[in-house]
């Protein structure tokens, strides 16, 4: 790089929703020294998405990445396919970040699985300079479905992928920025809040079940039911708005300030997901105060102590623990290396490393 100039960077996104959208906006916040050239994709038509990305950029992906000094991809991009259609990718360090991984992301109800988004990942990753996962449950699940599906194929299957991919990655969170809400009211204990999609792969049914059977026992506790939703209520939320409107604080996506505000306020923050790579609604829930219970799975033994959390899918556990807790509260978890002021010289360092 000329020292005329500010070092470049390309930023690809290829599917724009929840935290991938998050980061997206948070990079050139972050590092404004920065020339930063963006493409996006909406985060909506997963299977084009995935797949399609570099038709979808065909016509604006050469003079993006004309005069870069290196690109970072999310793991939705199919870099390995872009770095053939576009010469100048292939000169320059890239760095493919995962947000997720589809070896571990669970498949849907009404979804076929499907080889095709994995290898994208699988290539993508092989194709990058360094490999960066936000979490080391990210990691790991990658690497071993990796092993997994050359397990399944019939003949020519490299044996030494791992040692291939391995030497290349690093474990770089989101960084989430910490709540601190001037407006919030004083907090309540025997508020539980939910700032989840609203979506299977969160297993709402779980959460509506157990807040029936919390009432039943006659618990008092009141609900914060946050999170994006689809336009059709899921069965779930409908169920908990008919049966408890008299508890329920808040129904719906707020503005910013408003959603600050109740997560200051909320005395529990829940998960009860399938899956989580990072989980940056309970990071934040935490950094603002409340007290996470969370299945003891998934990213979450990376993050909080086993105090915080409950067998998966044990609806019992997660009972009785709420009970407990909405009148007798343990003490907030500290969370500081997921947060900004412990991530951001990492990313520095990162990013410096290949300009």
């Amino acid at each position: 790089m000329s020292s005329s100039r500010r070092s470049r960077w390309l930023l690809l996104s290829a599917y724009q929703a929840d935290s991938h959208a998050y980061w997206a906006a948070w990079l050139p916040r972050a590092f404004p020294a920065i020339d930063w050239r963006v493409l996006t994709l909406p985060g909506r038509h997963f299977k084009w998405r995935i797949r399609g990305n570099p038709l979808s950029w065909l016509g604006e992906i050469e003079a993006a990445s004309r005069d870069v000094d290196g690109v970072i991809a999310t793991s939705m991009v199919d870099l390995a396919t872009l770095r053939g259609l576009c010469p100048a990718l292939a000169r320059v360090p890239n760095i493919y970040y995962f947000h997720e991984n589809q070896f571990a992301y669970p498949v849907g109800p009404q979804q076929t699985p499907s080889v095709e988004p994995q290898l994208v990942q699988l290539y993508g990753a092989l194709a990058a300079d360094q490999i960066v996962f936000n979490s080391r449950w990210n990691a790991q699940s990658f690497l071993t479905g990796v092993d997994e599906l050359l397990q399944r194929m019939p003949d020519a299957v490299p044996s030494d992928l791992r040692a291939r991919l391995e030497p290349r990655i690093q474990v770089l969170p989101v960084p989430v920025e910490p709540v601190i809400s001037p407006e919030a009211p004083p907090r309540d204990p025997r508020l539980i809040v939910w700032n989840h999609r609203w979506e299977y792969d969160k297993a709402p049914a779980f959460f509506a079940a157990a807040m029936r059977r919390l009432a039943e026992q006659g618990v008092m506790f009141r609900l914060a039911l946050l999170g994006a939703r689809p336009a059709t209520p899921p069965a779930p939320l409908t169920e908990l708005a008919e049966q408890f409107p008299s508890r329920i604080v808040a129904n719906g996506r707020v503005d910013r300030a408003t959603y600050e505000a109740l997560l200051a306020q909320s005395g529990i923050a829940v998960s009860t997901a399938l899956h989580e790579f990072q989980g940056i609604g309970m990071l934040e829930a935490v950094s603002a105060g409340a007290i996470p219970l969370v299945p003891d799975a998934l990213v979450y033994p990376e993050q909080f102590a086993a105090t915080y959390r409950y067998p998966p899918g044990d609806i019992e556990a997660f009972i009785e623990r709420l009970a407990a807790w909405v009148v007798n509260p343990p003490a907030s978890p500290a969370i500081d290396r997921w947060l900004v002021p412990s991530v951001k010289p990492q990313w520095a360092a990162l990013i410096n490393r290949f300009s």
